[in-house]
């Protein structure tokens, strides 16, 4: 009678490992579907407290945004018909003031044209007013740096200390002037310390030929004239060795003489 071999014969248990199998791919599943499931239901209890809030806060946020709308179309209605229309006028008022300070500086009656340069003349505001009347505006801003100038060739230098104070400007060669005047202004009024710190201040702001070494020659002369003369070498030399070809670089060996 014929024998069968039953070695090898594993069905059941490959079944019973196919089960696990599935019991634990179920299983996995079911983490995944509950894990997904806990994010959904955070989301929608993080919307759902949002909306009360919102519901809640809902006048106060929209006195923010009109708040917004409104400061936004004052701003454009403001640029428009306000401050436009009046850097205009302020334009327009400074073209005699100017006229009359070119003459002064060309130098034609300069003391009487200086003055009508600060003050008016046909019938237009000189710098004095515009920069009072139009303050905030770009032409009111310059017009502090032409009546500052004015001031300090009229003699009036504690006005042009004052009105070359308030000038504030993106143009670098202005400003730098703008702070070398009120060192020469000081300087008249023989406050040399005053004038020094502003002289040595014009020197550094923009480094150029045609500033720099006008201001390091006025730093020089003003720390001989108080004694200091290892500053004053230190400003002549710097002449000397960057700006020997200017102006000023021209009779800088006999200033280096005196300072040693």
């Amino acid at each position: 009678m014929a024998t069968y071999n039953k070695r090898g014969y594993k069905n059941p248990k490959e079944k019973e490992e196919k089960t696990d199998s599935n019991f634990i791919e179920n299983v996995n599943v079911d983490e995944k579907d509950s894990t997904t499931a806990g994010v959904f239901n955070s989301l929608d209890q993080t919307a759902s407290r949002t909306e009360e809030w919102v519901a809640r806060n809902q006048k106060v946020i929209f006195g923010i945004v009109a708040a917004i709308a409104l400061v936004t179309v004052g701003y454009v209605l403001y640029q428009k018909f306000i401050a436009q229309p009046k850097e205009e006028e302020a334009g327009n008022e400074m073209f005699e003031a100017q006229q009359n300070f070119q003459k002064a500086v060309d130098g034609t009656k300069s003391d009487s044209l200086f003055n009508l340069a600060i003050k008016g003349s046909e019938g237009k505001f000189g710098f004095k007013d515009i920069a009072e009347k139009y303050s905030g505006t770009a032409a009111g801003n310059l017009a502090n740096y032409y009546v500052g100038i004015a001031y300090l060739n009229t003699g009036k230098y504690a006005e042009a200390i004052a009105s070359l104070e308030k000038f504030k400007s993106d143009d670098t060669m202005l400003t730098v002037l703008a702070v070398g005047a009120i060192g020469d202004a000081y300087a008249q009024k023989n406050q040399q310390k005053e004038a020094l710190e502003k002289y040595i201040k014009a020197s550094e702001m923009n480094k150029n030929e045609l500033t720099t070494p006008r201001f390091l020659l006025k730093a020089g002369q003003t720390a001989l004239a108080l004694g200091n003369k290892a500053d004053a070498l230190k400003f002549f030399t710097e002449i000397k060795e960057k700006y020997e070809s200017t102006p000023e670089g021209a009779t800088i060996d006999a200033m280096i003489g005196l300072a040693q």
